[in-house]
C-alpha cells in the first residue's frame, strides 16, 4: 500500500505562482509513475502533468510552458510548479501514484488552488 498526501494550494491571482508537493509513502519503491490531475467544478478530473520513473514527463496542452513538474526519488515526493496561473486553472488538484503494473493507482485527498481575476 501507498499513501499519497498534498500540500500547497491556496489562493492566488491570475499571473501569480503556486507550487504544489506531493509525498508517498508505504512500499514506495513499486511506484513507477506519480502524476498530478485536476478537477474542476462540474468538470471531469484531467491529466495535468505525469512523471515516470524513467522515461518522460506528460503535460496537458493546456499547461505546457507554464507548469513544471519535478521528482525526489529519494524522498518519493513528486512537486508541480505553477507559474502565469489563469482562472480557468482554478481546481482540486490530486496527486497519484502508480505502480510498475499500471493498473495499481493511490489517490491524495486534493488540494484546493483557486486563481482569481
Amino acid at each position: 500500500q501507498v499513501q499519497v498526501v498534498e500540500s500547497g494550494g491556496g489562493l492566488v491571482q491570475a499571473g501569480g505562482s503556486l507550487r504544489l508537493s506531493c509525498a508517498a509513502s508505504g512500499s514506495t519503491f513499486r511506484i513507477n509513475a506519480m502524476g498530478w490531475y485536476r478537477q474542476a467544478p462540474g468538470k471531469q478530473r484531467e491529466l495535468v502533468a505525469n512523471i515516470p520513473r524513467v522515461g518522460s514527463t506528460t503535460y496537458a496542452d493546456s499547461v505546457k510552458g507554464r507548469f513544471t513538474i519535478s521528482r525526489d526519488h529519494a524522498k518519493s515526493t513528486v512537486y508541480l510548479q505553477m507559474n502565469s496561473l489563469k482562472p480557468e486553472d482554478t481546481a482540486v488538484y490530486y496527486c497519484n501514484a502508480a505502480y510498475f503494473d499500471g493498473r495499481t493507482v493511490f489517490w491524495g485527498q486534493g488540494t484546493q488552488v483557486s486563481v482569481s481575476s
